[in-house]
């Protein structure tokens, strides 16, 4: 099975098939799908809210979708907290980038995590490991992890509710396409700025 055809599976119109498929079951597999993703970020999560979107309305989409991703984040931060001291754990915490991730997330808690969960690109299930085995209470979890996807599922919604209207209506295109590239850019400013405090600790280490 190749490439290619693995990518026609996760396709909108293909999700949106799925979903209408499996209707008699009602929200779940919209909520499922989301929910998975916190545990394989190879899917993607960008189509699975905007088909919940276009499937279920606006609102009851974003609700799905925001159910699913925060419900996944959580587990997998309680797992990893509950199993962080097996053997395969211990080979993870000791990769310099994994314990400079930890040691960022414990020195500014909830703020970096906030603004991660906000893009739609992050790989959230690594950050998901990574803060349960940090020491970050949970309760600072959880609030970055709520309010985080909150943002990032609504502005997905938001795109996936009306694709149609994209064509329509160029000026709400560029608006959100501004919206998206804000994200990414702000994203890549959090990942600069955690590159310059690995290196700026390198170099204290090195003194």
């Amino acid at each position: 099975m190749d490439m290619e055809t693995i990518k026609q599976w996760f396709t909108l119109d293909s999700i949106l098939s799925l979903l209408e498929q499996y209707r008699s079951f009602g929200v779940l597999p919209g909520i499922a799908a989301t929910l998975l993703e916190s545990f394989f970020p190879i899917l993607p999560m960008f189509v699975f809210v905007m088909a919940n979107a276009a499937a279920f309305g606006l609102w009851k989409g974003f609700l799905i979708s925001w159910l699913g991703a925060s419900l996944g984040s959580l587990i997998v931060f309680w797992l990893t907290r509950k199993v962080g001291q097996k053997r395969f754990f211990h080979f993870i915490r000791r990769h310099p980038k994994v314990r400079q991730f930890m040691h960022w997330i414990e020195r500014h808690g909830f703020g970096p995590l906030f603004l991660l969960y906000c893009f739609p690109f992050t790989p959230s299930a690594l950050v998901n490991i990574v803060a349960g085995l940090s020491r970050i209470s949970r309760q600072q979890f959880v609030l970055a992890v709520l309010l985080g996807k909150m943002i990032m599922v609504f502005t997905i919604s938001f795109i996936g509710y009306d694709l149609k209207a994209l064509i329509r209506q160029p000026l709400r295109t560029a608006m959100i396409a501004a919206v998206v590239l804000l994200l990414w850019y702000a994203g890549k400013r959090v990942e600069a700025r955690f590159s310059l405090t690995e290196e700026q600790g390198g170099e204290e280490g090195g003194e």
